[in-house]
């Protein structure tokens, strides 16, 4: 079984604030994106074996924690698991997180283990906060750390989503939350309420004054989709990757 796991961007990303536990709340909205895609190939085998990409550590990677995941509770047979990364790493687009929600899905249906969407997602918020939403992978409000999931109506139709992801710039999730302040702004429905060519004004990466700050040239690609015609702008997630929202008919 071969399927392609896709990216996402995060249109807003607010801080709410810490948690008791050392997460954090926050609020956005997860939009699926296909601009890249990563190809993911689950088999029986006789014996467990994986083949990951150049420079990807197994002991990382998310859709082998998926089938460990599983195979301790349903006692799986061996597999094999092929996985050429295309999601650039560390730019905020869920490349992991989108290879172990797509493995739950492939070995659910694989080995016929029945669970359904709500076990599903027990197990990928087990995985990452991301995790959950690339089991739905339809545009949708995350909560709570990510992974308390609403579905939002929104209409892009119009645009065309441009990505850029610079070269040797790589944003940890720790990094990025370091010194974060909590949301003050416009709340994200507001926000989101606005047109699409107001969102400039009114709908904001909470993480990108901090990150911006350490890596200046991030805030320069932001304005160079900005100059190219871009109607809107940002980071996705704790960046690098930054992306444009484009009129169609440029």
């Amino acid at each position: 079984m071969i399927t392609r796991p896709n990216c996402k961007i995060n249109l807003g990303l607010h801080i709410l604030g810490e948690r008791s536990d050392g997460f954090h709340d926050i609020e956005t909205l997860f939009y699926p994106c296909s601009l890249f895609t990563d190809e993911l190939e689950i088999q029986p085998a006789e014996e467990f074996r994986a083949r990951i990409g150049a420079n990807w550590r197994e002991q990382d990677d998310l859709a082998v924690r998926a089938y460990r995941l599983l195979a301790g509770t349903y006692h799986l047979p061996p597999v094999y698991i092929r996985l050429i990364k295309q999601i650039p790493v560390g730019a905020g687009l869920g490349g992991g997180s989108a290879d172990g929600a797509f493995a739950l899905m492939m070995l659910n249906e694989l080995f016929s283990l029945g669970l359904g969407m709500k076990q599903l997602t027990e197990y990928a918020a087990r995985l990452g906060s991301d995790c959950p939403f690339f089991l739905y992978n339809q545009p949708m409000i995350g909560s709570g750390r990510g992974e308390i999931l609403e579905p939002f109506d929104i209409d892009l139709s119009a645009y065309t989503i441009r990505i850029k992801v610079p070269r040797d710039i790589r944003i940890s999730t720790a990094e990025a939350y370091r010194g974060v302040r909590p949301h003050e702004g416009m709340p994200l429905r507001e926000a989101l309420a606005c047109p699409v060519d107001q969102w400039r004004e009114c709908l904001v990466n909470d993480f990108e004054e901090r990150v911006f700050a350490a890596h200046p040239q991030l805030a320069a690609v932001k304005q160079q989709l900005y100059d190219a015609g871009a109607v809107y702008a940002a980071m996705s997630g704790s960046g690098s990757a930054l992306y444009g929202i484009f009129p169609k008919e440029k």
